[in-house]
């Protein structure tokens, strides 16, 4: 919600039915709290711009960290601070040629996360 939009009350019911079948199957299906807490830290580190901007850029292309400190006007030091905190959270990976560390997205799901959040954007 943003400041002054107005709230509407919620619909509230004068008699309270519990949907015992429908109650059952969610709770069948519900993943445990372990798996529910790494799915909120794992959207949290969509939720910093920069490295938003670093997962986009590597949507593109591989690249080292020269490439990315150039495109997105940031020291090295930065990006390698933030390409640290994707690396641990199984989002980029490193590959090393001679002298030089090239990184990439982990996999297609990050393109596909990525993709659908910018198509949403678009709707």
């Amino acid at each position: 919600m943003r400041p002054g939009e107005n709230i509407e009350p919620a619909e509230s019911c004068d008699y309270i039915h519990v949907h015992d079948e429908i109650v059952k199957e969610v709770n069948e299906h519900m993943p445990d709290e372990d798996t529910l807490y790494d799915l909120a830290d794992f959207f949290k580190i969509f939720a910093d711009s920069t490295r938003i901007k670093i997962l986009y850029v590597l949507m593109c292309s591989q690249m080292c960290v020269c490439d990315l400190a150039q495109i997105l006007k940031m020291t090295q030091s930065a990006v390698s601070h933030q390409l640290r905190t994707l690396k641990q959270m199984d989002l980029v990976r490193s590959r090393r040629d001679g002298k030089i560390v090239f990184y990439s997205l982990a996999d297609g799901h990050i393109k596909t996360i990525l993709s659908q959040g910018l198509e949403h954007l678009e709707e």
